[in-house]
């Protein structure tokens, strides 16, 4: 895991914005998330308990708002806005929004192909 400012992003000319932190030419896949007040992410049943979430890539987080904890490994770091968490593959990772100031977040994945929009031709 890596967690770093946003301000410390060394934007590459021609690259994706995070790509000094993340592998991968293009970002494929992503999505902007709104935290319920206290949610666990990852979590299917609903309650906290454990899940095990893990990829073979690495996924990226950028903290737009409010403040939490990550839950990495059974290890909880606290994250705030203006954080830019990178997971790296095969950690277990769940984010862990405060009750009073609930997380937005942007997550994203890269690699070595365009998301299937870019290359659709229909």
């Amino acid at each position: 895991m890596k967690k770093l400012r946003f301000a410390e992003l060394k934007v590459l000319e021609d690259e994706h914005i995070l790509s000094s932190v993340l592998p991968g030419k293009y970002l494929y896949v992503g999505g902007f998330g709104f935290s319920r007040p206290g949610a666990r992410s990852h979590t299917n049943d609903g309650h906290g308990n454990s899940d095990h979430h893990v990829h073979n890539d690495c996924e990226c987080f950028v903290i737009f708002q409010g403040k939490g904890l990550l839950e990495l490994n059974k290890e909880f770091i606290p994250i705030t806005a203006g954080d830019v968490i990178v997971i790296e593959a095969g950690e277990d990772h769940h984010l862990i929004s405060d009750k009073d100031s609930p997380l937005v977040t942007l997550w994203c994945h890269a690699g070595q192909e365009m998301h299937s929009y870019a290359t659709d031709k229909t």
